[in-house]
C-alpha cells in the first residue's frame, strides 16, 4: 500500500511510535526491507537521496512502486534530502510519495521561501513534504547538508516556521550527525530541547543521523514526540560487511548465491530498529 508521508506519520503521532525511513541503494536492500516489515507488520519509509538516485537512476523508481502497491503493509516512497527545487520536480515526475527539501544551511527566510515553494508544487499533486530547521553535524564527508558542529534548532522558530510554510512534517537537529562516530565520540541527545520543541510543533517531528546515540535516548526520543528516523549507515554497514565476508569465497559469482546473507544481515538491524521505534505490529491502524 503506496501512502505519502502526510497520512502515514499522522497515525504514528496519534499512537505514540515511530517509522523507520531506510535508504536504500538497490533491488537488494529494498527486497530486505520490504521483507522485514512485512513480516513485523510494520508500516515503512523507503528513502532514496539524490545520490542514491544518480545511481540506480529514475526506472529504479518503478520497481520500488510496484513492490509497495503489492506490499501488505503501508509504504512511504520519499526523497531525502532534495537540495534544490529541481531535486523536488524530478522526485515528483519519478513517482515518490513525498520530498524533502533541505535548504538547512540556508538563512531562515531563504529557507522559508525555497520550502514555501515546493510546498506549493507537492501539494498541488497530494505529495508530502519535510523541511529541516537546524543542521545536525556530519562524520562523513559528501551526501547531505551538514556542518561539522550541529547547529541546533531554535524552539521559538518551529511554530513560525511550519505556519509559514505549511510543511507536512520537519526534521530538526537536537545532537545526531550523518554517519558513523568515530569510537572515541559518544553523542548525545538534546531531549530537554526536543521536550520543548514538541510542545510547540503542531506537525509530526524527524530526527535524522541517530547511527551511533544510545538505544536508550532513541526509544525516549520516541517516547517523546519524534515520528520518523532515518537510517542509512547502520543498514548499509551491516549488508556490506556481510558481503565482504561472502566474497571471501572467489569461486561464488552468482546473485542467489551472494546476496541472501547479506540481506539477512541487513535485516537484523532492521528488525532491531523496528522494535526499537516501538513500530512492530503497528499496521494494524492503517485501513
Amino acid at each position: 500500500m503506496l501512502m505519502n508521508m502526510k497520512d502515514l506519520l499522522k497515525v504514528a503521532k496519534e499512537q505514540h511510535f515511530a517509522i523507520p525511513a531506510f535508504n536504500i541503494s538497490s533491488n537488494m536492500m529494498l527486497t530486505g526491507v520490504i521483507e522485514a516489515c512485512e513480516k513485523a507488520n510494520a508500516p515503512v519509509i523507503i528513502e532514496i537521496h539524490p545520490d542514491e538516485l544518480s545511481f540506480v537512476r529514475d526506472s529504479f523508481i518503478e520497481a520500488v512502486k510496484a513492490e509497495a502497491h503489492k506490499a501488505k503493509i503501508p509504504v512511504c516512497l520519499h526523497l531525502d534530502h532534495g537540495g534544490s527545487f529541481q531535486d523536488v520536480i524530478r522526485a515528483i515526475n519519478d513517482g515518490f510519495t513525498s520530498v524533502m527539501i533541505d535548504s538547512s544551511l540556508s538563512s531562515y527566510e531563504e529557507n522559508v521561501a525555497l520550502t514555501k515553494q515546493v510546498v506549493q508544487a507537492a501539494h498541488a499533486v497530494n505529495i508530502s513534504v519535510e523541511a529541516e530547521l537546524g543542521t545536525i553535524g556530519a562524520t562523513i564527508k559528501g551526501g547531505e547538508a551538514s556542518t561539522d558542529n550541529i547547529i541546533y534548532t531554535k524552539p521559538e522558530d518551529v511554530l513560525a516556521f511550519t505556519e509559514a510554510t505549511e510543511v507536512d512534517t520537519l526534521a530538526i537537529a537536537i545532537g545526531t550527525a550523518h554517519g558513523l562516530y568515530p569510537k572515541n565520540k559518544i553523542p548525545h541527545l538534546r531531549l530537554d530541547l526536543l521536550e520543548k520543541i514538541v510542545k510547540l510543533s503542531k506537525v509530526p517531528l524527524v530526527l535524522h543521523g541517530g547511527s551511533n546515540n544510545s538505544d536508550e535516548e532513541i526509544a525516549t526520543a520516541v517516547k517523546m514526540g519524534i515520528c520518523k528516523i532515518n537510517i542509512s549507515s547502520d543498514i548499509k554497514t551491516a549488508f556490506y560487511e556481510k558481503c565482504r565476508e561472502v566474497l571471501k569465497d572467489e569461486t561464488l559469482r552468482e546473485p542467489n548465491e551472494i546476496y541472501p546473507p547479506c540481506i539477512k544481515a541487513m535485516q537484523e538491524v532492521v528488525n532491531h530498529k523496528l522494535q526499537l521505534f516501538n513500530t512492530v505490529g503497528k499496521a494494524v491502524y492503517y485501513k
